[in-house]
């Protein structure tokens, strides 16, 4: 698992940035979204797949969680 960090962008939407590899990217798609639970899978716009266990959703952002790699981005 690696740590990661979620953060909102100025012009709305959310950015997923691995410091480990210095990658960033748009996220696409949350699996959850709701005040109670917030994570699940996240597909980014470079059709790299993570997966994050579900969590209350946070009160602001950034935020750093645990993920795990699902399918790996395109170089």
């Amino acid at each position: 698992m690696a740590n990661i960090m979620i953060r909102e962008k100025p012009a709305g939407g959310l950015v997923f940035y691995l410091p480990k590899r210095d990658m960033e990217a748009d996220i696409r798609s949350i699996e959850f979204d709701t005040p109670e639970k917030w994570g699940g899978e996240l597909k980014l716009e470079n059709g790299g797949v993570y997966y994050v266990d579900p969590i209350p959703k946070p009160g602001r952002l950034p935020v750093s969680v645990s993920a795990r790699r699902l399918v790996a981005a395109e170089d």
